[in-house]
């Protein structure tokens, strides 16, 4: 029996088409690997929640204060339909939606990550879930006919307007399934218990429109998501580099210091400064600067833990972020790092760095930038002391532990 057909160039294989649709949505900038996170929050990082969270609570907020201004204002319409009964208890029922709207818009805030953005969304979905079930049993006890009907048979398609909000969120496809599917059930229940406004046959269709809602709010979701995961990348990285950025290390820093803070876990950073970095620009020009410090990054990288976070602090000065890790062990760890090398400078000789560390609770900082004024002042001091070398304390007798390499 021949062989198969080869496959065609560019040609996809079916078990590839999810990855390549997902990356799609923004050519040339999502790997193959990115798709997993437009599935599942699981792998993203905490700067993405961060901006992520920010995003949504401040969508969630804008659909909030539109719903407190206008679900009372169809009660204008209910008043001159429906029977005066009818009427008020979807009023009462209206303006509690309103009021519960309009807590949700003042008094929502951004806070840690997706945590609150969650908690958000969860109100902003189930205040008119609440209200769509609630007023289909009211109006399940009245028969009405001609125009006030056709009203009442409005109120089936409020379904439809949530379903159609979740295309404002850069949500994932697991989250946004979470959030959808409360609502396809409680649209399902209604036909269970009572039988649908709209009559069966019209149900089965609005129903098989309102999964193709779904899907479209679904994709147009992930689009959102896949767009802000590549800015967050783009802004969150050093061009030269491509180690995070001051501003993200800044944003990183607060964010792993209150999480320490409120765990009551250690939390080092290590200030790490290429010795007479200046020299190498002056004498052999910035092309050549570039090269070494983009080289010196790459092997500070390639040897740092898993856990760590490298970030270009300007110039020729990194941080190094190390969550859970004491001073001892942030202190041997660096060593490591500085035993291992930066590269090399243009004449072949070795390029060092002048190291100071520092950790949130032996140095009783109050906040990140103490913490990093700490480090830094211990990176002048093994300037001072000779350079390549790494210092992570104040008292002399502990500095002078330090074993320093030749100088360069």
């Amino acid at each position: 029996m021949p062989d198969a057909k080869p496959h065609a160039r560019g040609s996809i294989r079916v078990k590839d088409l999810p990855s390549h649709l997902m990356t799609s949505l923004v050519p040339g900038e999502l790997g193959v690997a990115d798709w997993v996170s437009l599935v599942s929050p699981r792998l993203h990082s905490d700067l993405l929640a961060r901006r992520r969270g920010a995003m949504v609570v401040s969508h969630v907020r804008l659909l909030a204060f539109l719903f407190t201004l206008l679900t009372p204002l169809w009660s204008i319409i209910d008043y001159l339909l429906f029977p005066y009964p009818l009427w008020l208890a979807l009023a009462v029922m209206r303006l509690a939606a309103s009021a519960a709207f309009g807590f949700l818009a003042f008094y929502c805030r951004p806070g840690r990550g997706m945590a609150d953005a969650y908690k958000a969304l969860a109100a902003l979905f189930a205040i008119p879930t609440l209200f769509y079930i609630a007023s289909h049993v009211v109006l399940s006890w009245y028969e009405l006919h001609g125009l006030a009907n056709a009203v009442r048979a409005g109120y089936a398609f409020l379904p439809f307007v949530l379903l159609a909000g979740l295309s404002m969120f850069p949500l994932t496809l697991i989250e946004n399934l979470v959030i959808a599917t409360p609502i396809l059930i409680a649209q399902a229940l209604s036909a269970v218990t009572g039988g649908p406004f709209l009559g069966w046959p019209s149900f089965v269709g609005a129903f098989w429109l309102l999964f193709l809602l779904t899907g479209v709010s679904i994709l147009a979701g992930m689009s959102q998501l896949a767009f802000l995961i590549v800015l967050v990348r783009q802004a969150a990285s050093d061009p030269l580099t491509g180690t995070f950025s001051r501003r993200s290390a800044e944003e990183l820093l607060e964010l792993q210091f209150n999480v320490a803070a409120r765990s009551e876990t250690p939390l080092s950073i290590a200030f790490i400064d290429l010795d007479r970095f200046k020299n190498i620009n002056d004498g052999y020009g910035h092309e050549t600067g570039d090269a070494v410090l983009a080289a010196a990054a790459r092997a500070l990288e390639g040897r740092s833990r898993t856990a760590d976070v490298l970030a270009r602090w300007g110039g020729e000065e990194f941080i190094l972020i190390m969550p859970h890790t004491s001073l001892s062990q942030a202190r041997m760890a660096v060593e490591r790092l500085r035993e291992g090398g930066f590269g090399t400078r243009p004449d072949g000789s070795p390029l060092t760095a002048s190291i100071g560390v520092a950790e949130r609770i032996e140095d009783g900082t109050p906040d990140w930038r103490s913490l990093v004024a700490v480090a830094d002042r211990r990176m002048y001091r093994a300037k001072e002391d000779g350079r390549d070398r790494v210092v992570w304390t104040d008292l002399p007798a502990r500095a002078a532990e330090t074993t320093p390499f030749s100088e360069s």
